[in-house]
C-alpha cells in the first residue's frame, strides 16, 4: 500500500526549530512521538519476511541523496587503487591494498538510520573526481530496473587504467523488530594494463555486506552491516571472505569483523577490528599484527564534484530530487513528501504510457549483457554494461582516447552539453 493512502500526519519540523542547532540533518534519528507513530501504522501492515520494495516510506528516514550517489562513498579512497596498481609485482601486497580500498569506505554514512532515495527509472548520476596526483576519475551510473530496483555503475581513472563496473540490487525485508537490506549484484574491478599470461586484464570479484536497520518497533534504531562479504581474483588465486558481525540479543558489540585472506586456498592473513574505527591485519605465519585502515586516523574520503544544477539534465539525481533534498534539509517533511509524490506520481505515469503504447523501458547509458559476454570473468552477475564497452576495450591502452570516449558518454565535467544522442536508448547506440 503506497504511503499516501495511510492518511497519517508528519513530523513537521521548520530550520527555525532551536532543537536543530548546526547537527546534519543525515544524523539526526527523528523516529520518535509523531514519527514512531507513522512507522507503526505502516509496521502493522507488514509480515516478516515481506518485500519492503513497495511500500513507501516516510521521508525522515530518508538520505539527502539518491542510491545513485550513495554508491559513490565506496569510491571516496581512490589512493589505494593507485597504490594497487602501482604494485604490480606483488601480488599479494595489491590483493591486500584491493582489499584496504574496498573496506577504507564504509563507514561513510549518516549516524542515524536512514536509506537513500529510491532511484526512478531511468535516473542517472555523474561524477568526476580530480585525484592527488593530477590524474581524473569518472563516473556514471543509472537505474537500470525499478521493480526490482537494479542501479547499474561505471568508473573508471584512464590514465591508471583502472577500472569499475557493478550493479547494485538490493531486495528489502521485513523481520519483526528489523529491516534487512539484502544487497545482490557485484562489482568489478579491472586494472586493464595488468596482464595474465594470456594477456587478458587481472580482474577481482567484490560482494557487499547486507544492511540491517534495528529497533523498529523497540529499542533504539542502529543501523548495522551483516553477513559475509567476498572479494576474489581468479589469476592471482587470492581470496577474502570477511564477515561483518552483527550484534547478539544479550550478547557482543557492534560493527566488528572477522576476515580469512587465501591464496591458493591457504589462510595467509587475518583481519580483525571494526570497520567504523581501526582494523587489523595478522600475518599468519609471523603472527604478528599491524594496524590495517584506522578510520579514525587514516581516512582522507575524496567527495564527488558534480556539474552546476543549471547543467543538469532533467532526470539526473541531484536535479530530480532538489525539492525532495531541500525539504529534507529543514526538516519540512510535510514538503519533501509532497515533492516525492510528485515524481513518483510521474514515474507511474510513464509506466502506464508505455504499457498502453506495448512499449518497453529501455536504459540511455548501459545495455544488457549479452549471453556470450555473461560468461566472461566477473560479468556473471553485471546484467548491463556501460554501452560503449566495445569501444572502451579498443582503447584500453590508450588513456587519451578512453578519456574522449569516456566524454562522449553523457556529460560528466562543467561545461559539457547534451547530444541528440544522448536521448538515444543504449542498445540502439552501439551495436554488439
Amino acid at each position: 500500500m503506497a504511503f499516501s493512502k495511510l492518511k497519517l500526519g508528519l513530523p513537521n519540523v521548520s530550520s527555525s526549530d532551536p532543537a536543530l542547532g548546526s547537527t546534519n540533518p543525515e544524523d539526526v534519528d527523528e523516529v520518535d512521538g509523531e514519527g514512531q507513530n507513522i512507522l507503526m501504522g505502516i509496521i502493522s501492515q507488514l509480515r516478516p519476511g515481506c518485500d519492503l520494495s513497495r511500500i513507501t516510506l516516510p521521508t525522515f528516514i530518508l538520505e539527502r541523496k539518491s542510491m545513485l550517489e550513495r554508491i559513490t562513498n565506496q569510491l571516496q579512497q581512490p589512493n589505494f587503487l593507485l597504490e594497487a596498481h602501482n604494485s604490480r609485482d606483488d601480488d599479494v601486497k595489491r590483493f591486500l591494498l584491493v582489499v584496504k580500498w574496498y573496506m577504507s569506505c564504509w563507514h561513510i554514512c549518516p549516524k542515524a538510520v536512514k536509506k537513500p532515495l529510491n532511484p526512478i527509472l531511468g535516473e542517472y548520476f555523474t561524477c568526476y573526481w580530480e585525484l592527488e596526483d593530477g590524474s581524473k576519475a569518472f563516473y556514471v551510473s543509472e537505474q537500470t530496473s525499478h521493480h526490482p530496483p537494479k542501479s547499474s555503475y561505471f568508473y573508471i581513472i584512464p590514465e591508471h587504467g583502472i577500472r569499475v563496473d557493478g550493479i547494485v540490487a538490493p531486495k528489502s525485508r521485513f523481520l519483526g523488530n528489523s529491516t534487512a537490506a539484502l544487497m545482490e549484484g557485484v562489482t568489478k574491478l579491472t586494472f586493464l594494463d595488468i596482464l595474465d599470461k594470456n594477456g587478458e586484464p587481472e580482474i577481482y570479484t567484490l560482494t557487499q555486506p547486507n544492511m540491517y536497520g534495528r529497533g523498529i518497533l523497540f529499542g533504539k534504531m542502529k543501523f548495522e552491516l551483516g553477513d559475509h562479504m567476498i572479494i576474489k581474483c581468479l589469476t592471482t588465486k587470492m581470496e577474502a571472505d570477511i564477515e561483518f558481525k552483527t550484534k547478539g540479543f544479550i550478547y557482543g558489540g557492534y560493527n566488528h569483523i572477522l576476515g580469512d585472506i587465501k591464496k591458493n586456498g591457504e589462510s595467509i592473513y587475518e583481519l580483525s577490528g571494526k570497520w567504523t574505527e581501526v582494523m587489523e591485519l595478522k600475518n599468519l605465519v609471523t603472527n604478528k599484527k599491524t594496524v590495517f585502515f584506522d578510520c579514525t586516523k587514516d581516512a582522507s574520503p575524496l567527495p564527488p564534484l558534480v556539474r552546476p544544477l543549471e547543467e543538469q539534465g532533467e532526470f539526473e539525481s541531484r536535479k530530480l530530487w532538489k525539492k525532495v533534498t531541500d525539504a529534507l534539509l529543514v526538516r519540512n517533511h510535510t514538503a519533501a513528501t509532497e515533492e516525492k509524490f510528485k515524481i513518483e506520481d510521474a514515474q507511474r505515469e510513464r509506466a502506464k504510457l508505455r504499457e498502453q503504447e506495448n512499449v518497453d523501458f529501455h536504459p540511455k547509458l548501459f545495455r544488457p549483457l549479452s549471453v556470450k559476454e555473461s560468461t566472461a570473468p566477473g560479468s556473471d552477475k553485471l546484467e548491463f554494461v556501460i554501452y560503449k564497452d566495445h569501444v572502451l576495450n579498443r582503447h584500453r591502452n590508450d588513456p587519451q582516447a578512453l578519456l574522449e570516449d569516456i566524454l562522449t558518454i553523457a556529460p560528466i565535467v562543467p561545461g559539457q552539453n547534451f547530444t541528440p544522442e544522448f536521448e538515444i536508448p543504449a542498445h540502439e547506440k552501439i551495436k554488439p
